[in-house]
């Protein structure tokens, strides 16, 4: 499984064997050494020369040292919109989502898929906003087959009828997750903005299932929602979801407008916890085939993540205008990223200034600079040191060795005397985006 904010990806075996040789070490040419050691009969010297010739290890203006040179970017994810039908108060979309530009066109998204390939991407993940709002979904879904991707499809289900469901297998769509903001109806209507959201969520679930497509479904877990676990794990069984993501609020985007709301006190996630591997155990004992991911805040923790598996390392994300990310929440940090429009994905991802900013550990100030641990977490998240410290060069703030770490601690305690009511969220919409642009 790959997971990032507020989704997953489930990788197929082969791509699961590559992603474990991603270690940030080991150089392109190593990793297709170990693979053809490992595979002597699946990977032949021909093709070996040929993957070679199309991921050479550039030099680049940053003077990274070899062991830190990027290998080629294996997943892509493609926010084809902001466009939403919902309003939910957790987005990881951009405050500003209603002031960027315009939308990348079908033919140009196409072309952006082409480049990744030959970069070596493998998997690709349509999203938003809500990609179903685009037209040329079909079109796009179609290409990315023939161009040899493994692609999935991250919606809310709102637009999704069964007749257009079918059309995107056709085309080759390999899996759908659908997200969930409840298993109440009330709550998860209040949440997605919608009074007809949770019935129309309920019918795509059981049509994913009987088109024969994986069934994966996402919960965000906040704290209004946290303490019906049980229900929400209940709903999963029922829609026989073979994955489920538990996926707890990552504060980033509108999430982090809402902390005060929606963080967990440590009390909920440990009843979660609990909760969960109660039903992995019994689920293991009868040999069910569905698998519970449950993703905790690392608010709670005292060590940070290694945030996408270090930046610039193996995702790539590019907005609906074409503005190319490490990763979905950097474009709210103080650094200047290249688009699509104006450079090749292959300049973009070895040589922009935007993707070598934070690779490697030259960049790192104390304490990281000197930490046994950097090469396991590389310093932590840089959107979320930016965002609860202003310095996003700064450590990780999650981490006890943090001079910063103080903001978390404030954190828990405030999450331990919330009182902010479920209604009292900002919604993600566009009259919110415009008041809080106005605000600034």
């Amino acid at each position: 499984m790959l997971l990032y904010p507020e989704g997953m990806v489930r990788l197929n075996e082969s791509a699961g064997q590559i992603l474990n040789l991603v270690d940030g070490r080991r150089s392109v040419a190593q990793i297709m050494f170990d693979l053809r050691q490992r595979f002597p009969d699946a990977l032949g010297w021909t093709t070996t020369h040929w993957l070679l010739s199309r991921w050479p290890m550039p030099s680049t203006g940053y003077n990274l040292k070899p062991e830190n040179q990027p290998g080629p970017p294996f997943w892509l994810l493609a926010e084809l919109t902001y466009r939403c039908p919902l309003q939910c108060p957790y987005c990881s979309n951009p405050l500003d989502f209603n002031q960027q530009g315009e939308e990348l066109s079908t033919m140009q998204w196409i072309e952006v898929f082409r480049q990744a390939r030959e970069l070596g991407a493998v998997q690709l993940g349509f999203s938003g906003g809500e990609p179903l709002v685009r037209q040329d979904l079909e079109e796009l879904i179609r290409a990315a087959r023939e161009l040899g991707y493994y692609s999935n499809l991250i919606t809310s289900g709102i637009g999704l009828t069964e007749a257009r469901m079918a059309a995107f297998k056709e085309a080759g769509l390999d899996h759908i997750q659908i997200s969930f903001q409840a298993a109440d109806e009330e709550v998860n209507n209040l949440l997605a903005g919608s009074r007809k959201a949770f019935a129309q969520k309920l019918a795509m679930a059981h049509a994913v299932k009987a088109q024969g497509y994986p069934m994966v479904l996402n919960f965000v877990i906040h704290r209004h929602n946290i303490d019906q676990i049980e229900r929400i794990i209940e709903l999963c069984l029922a829609l026989e979801a073979d994955f489920v993501e538990l996926a707890t609020c990552q504060f980033y985007g509108w999430a982090e407008l809402n902390r005060a709301g929606l963080l967990p006190t440590r009390a909920q996630l440990q009843r979660a916890e609990r909760i969960t591997n109660q039903y992995r155990e019994k689920l293991a004992a009868e040999n069910h085939p569905c698998k519970l991911i449950l993703v905790t805040p690392d608010y709670y923790e005292e060590r940070p993540k290694a945030c996408m598996n270090g930046w610039g390392s193996l995702f790539l994300d590019i907005t609906p205008d074409g503005t190319a990310l490490p990763c979905h929440s950097a474009r709210q940090l103080p650094v200047q990223f290249p688009n699509v429009r104006n450079h090749s994905l292959r300049h973009i991802w070895y040589d922009s200034f935007g993707f070598n900013r934070f690779r490697g550990y030259d960049w790192m100030p104390e304490p990281c600079r000197s930490c046994d641990e950097k090469e396991q977490d590389f310093g932590g998240c840089r959107c979320q040191a930016f965002l609860l410290t202003g310095d996003a060069s700064n450590a990780d703030p999650v981490c006890a060795k943090s001079p910063h770490h103080e903001v978390i601690l404030a954190a828990r305690i405030d999450a331990e005397q919330a009182t902010q009511a479920i209604d009292a969220l900002t919604l993600r919409n566009e009259r919110n985006a415009r008041l809080i642009a106005k605000a600034r």
